[in-house]
């Protein structure tokens, strides 16, 4: 088990630095267009008006991307943080107990991030995206839409590392 146990990890850790690395770079892609919009706007009296959509859609890629760092990194808000550091028995219960909190919130978001009404996969939020164009950057809005469903995968493969670890430490009681 513990051999399972540290190749998940490695992976879990693995794809938390791409993540991580993709929100500094969407965080800079915002923080480039909300400045190029400011000095466009008040030095140049000309702002371009694809500036503020691209803040916009890097900053949800930024968040979200971000938020599944900080649930790999134990920074997200939790009501017991002391309970993180339990192993064990207790450790398992208090990991699964976390893991059934995160999962009641992350499963309907992937679900129907692919599936609508009826389990219609036409009507999931991704297809609809898939046929709509961004206002001033025409560029399909399921390009931005993906951080949702990608970022909850994250988080879900994180929370599979989170429990076969409290698994593997079930013989270490502190």
């Amino acid at each position: 088990m513990r051999a399972i146990s540290d190749r998940i990890n490695r992976i879990s850790w693995g794809l938390n630095r791409v993540a991580l690395l993709g929100a500094a770079l969407a965080v800079a892609v915002m923080l480039a267009a909300a400045g190029w919009q400011v000095i466009a706007r008040y030095l140049l009296n000309q702002p371009p008006i694809w500036t503020e959509e691209l803040a916009r859609f890097s900053m949800v890629w930024g968040g979200l991307l971000g938020a599944s760092c900080a649930y790999r990194f134990q920074r997200d808000p939790n009501l017991f943080p002391n309970a993180l550091q339990a192993r064990g028995l207790r450790g398992l219960v208090f990991t699964m107990v976390r893991s059934f909190g995160v999962l009641c919130f992350v499963l309907p978001i992937m679900w129907f991030s692919f599936f609508g009404a009826g389990a219609n996969p036409a009507r999931g939020y991704l297809a609809r995206l898939a046929g709509r164009q961004t206002e001033t950057m025409d560029l399909p809005m399921v390009v931005f839409g993906i951080a949702i469903p990608l970022a909850f995968a994250l988080i879900l493969f994180h929370v599979l590392a989170d429990i076969v670890t409290a698994l593997a430490n079930l013989g270490n009681d502190k």
